[in-house]
């Protein structure tokens, strides 16, 4: 078999990435409130950044707060946003001694200012860290990144600094904020929902997608590992016929 054509082997995928679906459901099936759920997802979140770390996986990144995520009930919100100082101000030392670079993606305005704060402190902090690159998408939205790019390559030629036939896809993925990551070559959605939600979406043209019903705060290592296999058991033709 062609090696453009082969599948992984028994090498792990050097970037995954999950949608984080089912906190809320999974509250609700116990009698308990959503943010019980949300707080279980955290803990979760712990175990697979460990897990990814040890199974050989470069980068992690997870849909923590997408755009949308800002029109649910306010009392949600201000839960999700306690929920985030609490992950920044007690996980990053667990995750620098690990060896874990944190990176941010997503539109910061929106946060009161000290998330924006604790985000750069724990950007800053892990930045020389080379073991796994943790990537969490916060107040993110696929499209608005697109369009953000757009319109910064638009304010560029018209500014004179390039020309529009200067632009094609690389210099286009420059512009996104995952410019400095590779594309994920699986992505995982859990929860039973069969769709990516306006996730990376440029970055995912030809990732592998596995799709759980398990709901996020049920997810272990196992099913990281689960997929993990049916990914190496995937031929990657990227648009190609074999022969």
């Amino acid at each position: 078999m062609d090696a453009a054509f082969a599948s992984d082997g028994d090498h792990p995928p050097a970037h995954v990435a999950a949608i984080m679906d089912g906190n809320g459901r999974w509250a609700r099936a116990r009698g308990l409130p959503r943010t019980e759920g949300h707080r279980r997802g955290a803990e979760v979140v712990r175990q697979i950044v460990k897990a990814s770390s040890d199974l050989g996986i470069s980068y992690l990144t997870l849909f923590g707060f997408s755009s949308e995520n800002w029109k649910r009930p306010w009392p949600e919100v201000f839960d999700l946003m306690g929920l985030l100082r609490r992950y920044l101000s007690h996980e990053i030392d667990e995750l620098d001694r690990q060896g874990v670079c944190f990176k941010a993606i997503g539109d910061r305005s929106r946060f009161e200012p000290d998330i924006v704060a604790l985000i750069e402190e724990a950007e800053e902090r892990t930045q020389h860290n080379r073991d796994l690159t943790l990537v969490l998408a916060l107040s993110y939205g696929g499209r608005a990144e697109i369009a953000h790019a757009a319109k910064a390559l638009a304010e560029q030629v018209a500014a004179g600094e390039i020309t529009a036939d200067e632009i094609d896809e690389a210099v286009f993925a420059g512009m996104l904020e995952t410019s400095a990551i590779p594309d994920p070559d699986l992505l995982i959605r859990t929860g039973g929902e069969k769709r990516i939600s306006n996730f990376t979406l440029w970055q995912c043209a030809y990732t592998e997608f596995v799709f759980l019903d398990t709901l996020w705060p049920d997810f272990t290592r196992d099913h990281l590992e689960a997929a993990i296999a049916e990914f190496r058991g995937r031929e990657r033709r990227y648009g190609a016929v074999v022969g």
